[in-house]
């Protein structure tokens, strides 16, 4: 018993000393990293313009935003993808995701964006169960790789929100507007051609029809616009990200709606039919009963 205890008193010893250099060790990092910043400060212009020359790439651009639907109206804004890309060209920002526990069936998250030059930061902790909702219900998670795309996926979108609390806001309205720019002029494949690359995308991956798409933009395929593509983008987005559902954009039918029972469409019908029979039934017996062909 004694040498179990002291065991398990080893191995408690073990474990804070550990944690207590971990946590030294970060704190000297994080000093030096303040220090080099302030001995080496931002170039806010030369950082603007960096910002500016990552968003004219299409790939960043096609993944810059994305939309939801949320109380009737769409939310719209930047993406992880483009927070991630403006915090590294913004320069001397510390930014990221640290799991700090898990228990009882979930983890409990940091994510935070620092500013080392001016000592500002954005920090959200919070809690994630390891559950993922399914139509049938709760479905718990026990693959540790389940569990770690759980944990990924929903600080990201905290990280985004960080790191947009970091840098200013204008410099995120001058990214995004470049990001449409170049989704509009830097496009040389016909317009019509990726309408139809698109929608054979939302089918493949979403199960998404020409018809439900037609009807979200609120015209033909064949008169689609830019702009409707960039919203179309944006949908494809957050679906894939697993922002938002199909059914919160498109009116998913409902199955098997044009094949419907004739006995659905009149209820009472067949009600109406045996009432008859039985009424017919009674009025050949009491002919029988009044004319005395009955059986005895």
């Amino acid at each position: 018993m004694n040498e179990v205890m002291m065991q398990q008193s080893g191995e408690l010893m073990g474990r804070n000393t550990q944690t207590e250099m971990m946590i030294s060790r970060q704190a000297q990092e994080v000093q030096a990293a303040m220090v080099i910043a302030k001995k080496f400060p931002r170039d806010e212009v030369d950082s603007f313009n960096r910002i500016l020359r990552s968003c004219q790439r299409r790939s960043l651009a096609e993944s810059a935003m994305y939309e939801y639907p949320r109380g009737g109206t769409k939310v719209t804004g930047p993406s992880i993808r483009l927070a991630e890309a403006m915090a590294q060209n913004w320069g001397n920002l510390d930014f990221g995701i640290t799991e700090l526990e898990q228990r009882n069936g979930e983890s409990q998250v940091m994510a935070y964006a620092w500013d080392l030059e001016t000592n500002t930061r954005q920090v959200k902790i919070f809690s994630v169960p390891h559950m993922r909702s399914t139509k049938k219900g709760n479905v718990p998670l026990t693959d540790p790789r389940d569990i770690y795309e759980m944990v990924a996926n929903q600080g990201a979108r905290r990280l985004r929100s960080c790191i947009l609390g970091i840098i200013p806001g204008d410099v995120v309205d001058a990214a995004v507007a470049e990001c449409q720019k170049t989704l509009i002029t830097g496009n040389t494949e016909p317009l019509i051609d990726r309408v139809r690359k698109g929608i054979k995308m939302f089918e493949d991956k979403f199960s998404v029809t020409q018809e439900m798409i037609e009807k979200y933009i609120g015209c033909k395929s064949e008169a689609f616009s830019e702009n409707d593509m960039l919203r179309l983008n944006n949908v494809y987005r957050s679906l894939k990200d697993g922002m938002a559902k199909r059914e919160d954009f498109f009116e998913v039918p409902a199955p098997d709606s044009d094949k419907a029972d004739p006995e659905i469409q009149d209820p009472f019908a067949k009600q109406q039919k045996t009432e008859e029979k039985k009424s017919g039934k009674r009025g050949v017996k009491k002919d029988a009963e009044e004319t005395g062909t009955g059986s005895e």
